[in-house]
């Protein structure tokens, strides 16, 4: 398998690879590319959908021979409803799939694979290995690492952190290991290690329960941005915001806005962008438009976002 770690790179190297040559042959067959993803239920999908409309926009103008539809679902009966509408109704060559969740979608998915249809799955992978002909993620380990990094260097032997984690998955242990790993030997100690959700509300709950229950708390790893907002909020709310800063993660607009303004409160961000639908769209449309063999897996990685490089992460425009 193919891994290719600096996916957004790789994706643009290879259009720009297509642009050497007129769009191909636009007496071809139309190309009808299905996508089902989650609804935008909260801020990174929100993200994630508009940038995977975007894509489907972009390409559907540049490439005559391609056809899109796409479809979101609020939970997996509704997507999978919609998986096998497209395969019915429009007789779809190829497949986009971020499950709602693994197990409910593994089933429906292997068949529309083993009909011949190309499938994509990003982010979430299946319950069942070797579905999907590619795909698209991001790096897990290297988000929690990129954080746990930048606390062991920024922090002095004996500062004392509290962490939000995420909803109980292996994403999340994935992430919170290799945070632990990076801050072996630095003399952190984590005083409180919570589960918030991914949720803004249970963060903010969590928060309240670390500051009533610490004195001294000299930052907070909250692992995603709605999390960290959550976490802030809480927080202000006990004038406490001149003693510690806080880190998330995915680079959400409002936290790469506070980080290009030079926020002390919070002075970086790790990305996990929502865009890697679009990016997985793009690959996927590679298949057909320029023939570039794009099977495996495309793993991009986590960047930490600092006041230097946060205007390259800043999408004004985004839902998230």
């Amino acid at each position: 398998m193919m891994t290719f770690r600096n996916g957004i790179a790789a994706t643009a190297a290879a259009f720009a690879m297509t642009m050497a040559v007129p769009a191909m042959a636009q007496d071809e067959e139309t190309t009808v590319i299905g996508v089902s993803i989650p609804a935008a239920t909260h801020g990174w999908a929100g993200g994630m959908n508009y940038h995977a409309k975007q894509a489907v926009d972009r390409l559907e103008e540049q490439y005559e021979q391609l056809d899109f539809v796409m479809a979101t679902a609020s939970d997996p009966s509704k997507q999978v409803n919609d998986i096998e509408d497209m395969v019915a109704a429009r007789e779809i060559d190829a497949l986009v799939v971020l499950p709602f969740e693994s197990e409910p979608l593994t089933g429906p998915v292997k068949r529309v694979a083993d009909s011949g249809t190309w499938v994509t799955v990003v982010d979430r992978g299946l319950a069942q290995e070797g579905i999907e002909d590619l795909y698209v993620a991001g790096d897990n380990p290297g988000f929690g690492r990129t954080a746990g990094e930048y606390f062991a260097e920024n922090l002095e032997e004996g500062s004392k952190i509290v962490v939000l984690r995420g909803i109980p998955t292996t994403i999340d242990n994935e992430r919170v290991e290799a945070f632990q790993k990076a801050i072996e030997g630095s003399g952190i100690e984590i005083l409180g290690m919570e589960h918030g959700n991914w949720n803004r509300d249970d963060a903010f709950t969590v928060m309240q329960d670390f500051l009533s229950r610490f004195d001294e708390i000299d930052a907070v790893w909250a692992a995603d941005d709605d999390m960290a907002m959550g976490a802030l909020a809480a927080i202000d709310q006990a004038d406490r915001s001149d003693e510690m800063w806080v880190v998330g993660g995915a680079a959400m607009k409002e936290m790469v806005k506070r980080i290009m303004e030079g926020d002390p409160q919070v002075p970086v961000d790790v990305t996990y962008p929502p865009a890697m639908a679009a990016t997985a769209i793009e690959m996927t449309a590679l298949r057909y438009v320029a023939n570039i063999p794009v099977s495996g897996e495309f793993i991009i990685g986590s960047v930490l976002v600092t006041p230097e490089n946060a205007e390259d992460y800043y999408y004004p425009d985004s839902p998230y």
